[in-house]
């Protein structure tokens, strides 16, 4: 049964730093071959995209990451985390990973991987709040 469980959501003030991180399990394949994400959805907004990865070499991040948040994985505790500093009342929102199959993978640019919603498989989310 595959599972994404994210963690490290919390409460901040504005400028402040938050580390989320979601545990994957579950998988045949081996962990650096899926593709992953971290989406966030505010209230009333929809779901966008923030940053992806692949085989924790590769990045990409959508505009409102750019500079201020930090995508990584770590293959051996098939861990995937989101660095953000710099918060804004803006980033509040539930922060979900996400994961793409190897064979999606391989074959799509990580742009193109949040533009056409190749990602199958979601965590639950976590909570950030950004006050000023």
């Amino acid at each position: 049964q595959v599972q994404l469980v994210e963690s490290g959501g919390g409460s901040v003030q504005v400028g402040g730093s938050l580390k989320l991180s979601c545990a994957v399990s579950g998988y045949n394949d081996s962990f650096y071959k899926y593709c992953l994400a971290w989406f966030r959805q505010a209230p009333g907004r929809e779901r966008e995209g923030v940053a992806n990865i692949r085989a924790g070499i590769t990045t990409y991040y959508a505009d409102l990451a750019k500079g201020r948040f930090t995508i990584s994985q770590d293959n051996a505790k098939a861990t995937l985390y989101l660095q953000m500093n710099s918060l804004k009342p803006d980033d509040t929102g539930m922060y979900y990973c996400a994961a793409a199959p190897p064979e999606i993978c391989a074959v799509q640019t990580l742009r193109d991987m949040f533009a056409k919603a190749e990602y199958k498989d979601w965590g639950q989310g976590t909570q950030v709040t950004v006050s000023s």
